[in-house]
């Protein structure tokens, strides 16, 4: 192996430019990423994956690459060494022979690391090459399996040991107690959830026991049930973290909290509402990184994607995206705003809540109570002289009516607003109040967008197409496709991951036209098909030729209509 530098090894295996090496060198000089490592800096500006660099790195320093994800563990010989040590040192037992104990890490040149290790389990360590944020998460799914119960069963020995429910609370309100058995058992949910890559967390009060039931690919699977002695002081200790006022126990609260899983911190949105039974407390797990994913990370196609980049080429107007909760809106918005923001232009968002926090621009929160709402805020916003505005949401008619005056008069306004498809989003306007001559000289474009989930791929089985597959597909001859099973992979679902999927209206004259002259829905969805637009149907059909979905999410995410 030639001894040069990491850089110049990455440009030779073809992974960057020259020039995009230097601007990574040029901003490693500034300020903000004082003390970031070239690997960092290149992953942060989306030039290479983790893993790319890690086999570059690997390929550099003579050793094999692991991707530990992949990787089938032995879970005994996995905690041969400490939980804390991994930490410490990012690292994780892979394979044993004879007296050599082969582990990756991201670090493989520790000395220490090394010497540490052979202290603790009396082999020589044969350093492998993995990327930290799989080491880091296949060490909290292999030490947390057993923990949960054990700290549950803890919990409830403590309660049936007569402690009062005021000590209970009194520890999950104490932030320093961080061995209380309560507390663990709160972070341990938050734990296990991000692991599973779950989106929300439901922790529900019944007669006789409490349920905590995560939503992971959009549907509810049950992380586990506790004794609902234990309810209280658990709601108790996310009610402090959150911010929540603990006294009152009658009326909604939400809050706002943090929590550093597996070396990432995440953001979770806290919602408290008294049931009949006790307080519900749902956490909705968010992006608490500052990275922004690029829009040809949003899963459209290169047909949608092109059009979707027609729309923000235009330099004033207003871009919708459309669909329920849920459904991406908001990422992709980010993903637009990352693509168009640039040093010389001035970007305010008003968001409810500020999702994901971005480096340099500016982000406003709504507060209702205090008076700070879309319509207050957009009227702010306009003295401030900006360039590309970001309304979370049109709510009302003020506000739709404020963000397509400023679109008008020379901004450029990103935005959602909940329909259907993206024909109806043109109705919705009109019909929130919003002037029909004004939706059309404002309108850029309407990208409609739902998520649907992905076949797993250990598991799906191929089928023939019914006739009702094929009317609803929009094919005329019959073929093959996949259909879900279930396997441990998937938890028995059949399915792993989800893929968004787009519906892209395009504002031509003849459109501006026809809504101008106050077209309902279907008229306007013929001419975007006769232009050119493929609906959300189209986008489904041309997944499951792929094998990615099935027959069943077409149904589901288009209503089979």
């Amino acid at each position: 192996m030639k001894n040069i530098p990491i850089g110049e090894h990455l440009i030779e295996k073809g992974l960057i430019t020259a020039e995009q090496l230097q601007q990574v060198l040029e901003a490693q000089k500034d300020d903000k990423n004082k003390g970031k490592k070239l690997g960092d800096m290149l992953q942060q500006m989306g030039l290479v994956t983790e893993n790319q660099f890690a086999e570059v790195l690997a390929e550099r320093l003579n050793l094999q690459f692991c991707d530990v994800e992949k990787f089938e563990f032995d879970d005994a010989l996995v905690k041969s060494i400490p939980e804390d040590v991994a930490r410490k040192y990012c690292c994780i037992a892979l394979e044993k022979k004879g007296r050599r104990l082969y582990v990756a890490t991201d670090n493989p040149s520790d000395f220490y690391a090394s010497e540490d290790l052979r202290g603790i389990t009396g082999c020589s360590i044969v350093f492998k090459m993995g990327t930290r944020n799989a080491i880091m998460r296949t060490i909290g799914n292999i030490y947390s399996q057993g923990t949960t119960d054990a700290i549950v069963e803890e919990a409830t020995k403590e309660k049936e040991e007569e402690k009062s429910l005021d000590d209970l609370v009194a520890e999950a309100s104490n932030d320093r107690v961080d061995n209380a058995p309560i507390v663990k058992l709160a972070t341990a949910i938050v734990e296990n959830s991000y692991r599973m890559e779950a989106t929300d967390i439901h922790i529900e009060p019944f007669k006789d026991f409490t349920r905590v039931r995560v939503r992971v690919n959009g549907d509810l699977v049950e992380l586990m049930t506790i004794s609902n002695t234990l309810h209280m002081a658990l709601v108790t200790r996310f009610k402090i973290t959150s911010g929540m006022n603990i006294a009152e126990k009658r009326v909604p609260q939400d809050g706002r909290m943090s929590q550093v899983v597996d070396g990432t911190v995440i953001d979770l949105r806290v919602s408290n509402l008294p049931m009949v039974y006790g307080e519900k407390v749902v956490l909705r797990i968010l992006a608490g990184d500052t990275m922004v994913r690029k829009i040809t990370d949003l899963g459209m196609t290169d047909y949608n994607y092109g059009r979707f980049n027609q729309m923000l080429k235009v330099p004033q107007g207003v871009i919708l995206v459309t669909g329920p909760t849920g459904s991406g809106k908001s990422t992709t918005l980010y993903a637009a705003l990352g693509e168009i923001a640039k040093p010389n232009l001035n970007v305010i968002t008003v968001e409810d809540p500020v999702e994901k926090k971005i480096k340099d621009i500016n982000q406003c929160q709504i507060n209702d109570k205090a008076g700070m709402t879309f319509a207050a805020a957009l009227r702010s916003i306009l003295r401030q002289d900006p360039d590309i505005i970001m309304v979370g949401e049109m709510r009302d008619e003020e506000t739709a009516t404020i963000a397509i005056r400023a679109a008008i008069t020379g901004h450029l306004v990103l935005s959602t607003i909940h329909t259907n498809d993206a024909a109806s989003t043109v109705t919705r306007l009109v019909d929130m109040g919003v002037l029909p001559y004004m939706v059309a000289t404002s309108l850029i474009g309407i990208c409609a967008q739902r998520l649907a989930k992905k076949l797993c791929n250990e598991c799906k089985t191929l089928t023939t197409t019914t006739e009702e597959d094929m009317k609803l597909m929009g094919i005329s001859e019959p073929m093959q496709i996949y259909e879900p099973v279930g396997c441990p992979a998937c938890n028995g679902t059949g399915y792993r991951g989800r893929t968004a999927i787009h519906e892209i209206l395009l504002s031509t004259p003849e459109m501006q036209a026809l809504i101008t002259r106050g077209a309902k829905a279907d008229e306007i969805q013929e001419l975007a098909r006769e232009q050119g637009c493929r609906l959300l149907r189209d986008n489904v059909s041309e997944l499951i030729q792929r094998g990615i979905t099935s027959m069943g999410e077409l149904i589901r995410v288009t209503y089979a209509v």
